[in-house]
């Protein structure tokens, strides 16, 4: 049983998604590596795993390819009590009720639901356009968000002609919705 194996005082667990997945939610307790890529993976576990040393390694990822992955990974490393959350977070979030649950916030998905919750019930995250990051309700109402164009996260990333781009699509966009069609890029 994941949450029984992962509550124990001998395992560290660690989430092995990248920081904009774990930045919406994770396991209580997990360790976030922080990186940007899962190539990065193994550089993070080389600078890191005397922090783990005499203890069992219990990994997770979205849907259990990564944690598959680097499950092996560890394996070769020499790491001998290694396990991974079968089926990743998204069969957690399908099987576990959320009152067992140790899951904390929503869990990105690479499609346009965006995240899911317990129940693999949609999540209230949208994408921005211009960065593809996952953005909360309360990131639509900062200031640096513009529908379309920029948000918190990216708006020193674009050149002003970029952004004027961004919102002449968006302005076309909203054309095609006026026009009950949809726009290409939309």
């Amino acid at each position: 049983d994941w949450n029984e194996l992962i509550s124990r005082d001998d395992v560290v667990m660690i989430d092995t998604r990248n920081d904009y997945e774990v930045a919406i939610g994770t396991f209580l307790g997990s360790v976030d590596p922080q990186t940007k890529s899962f190539s990065e993976f193994p550089k993070w576990w080389k600078e890191n795993k005397d922090r783990f040393h005499n203890k069992k390694v219990a990994m997770f990822c979205t849907g259990g390819i990564r944690c598959e992955k680097s499950t092996n990974y560890l394996i070769g490393e020499g790491v001998e009590d290694v396990y991974h959350l079968k089926g990743g977070i998204l069969k957690y979030l399908e099987n576990v009720h959320k009152e067992e649950s140790i899951w904390n916030g929503q869990c990105f998905v690479f499609d346009s639901r965006v995240s899911v919750g317990h129940g693999l019930k949609e999540g209230e995250y949208k994408l921005c356009f211009a960065c593809r990051m996952p953005l909360s309700p309360a990131d639509f109402d900062k200031p640096e968000y513009e529908h379309g164009v920029t948000c918190h996260q990216c708006i020193n990333q674009h050149t002003e002609d970029r952004k004027e781009r961004f919102r002449e699509r968006q302005k076309q966009v909203a054309l095609a919705v006026k026009r009950g069609t949809q726009h290409i890029g939309g």
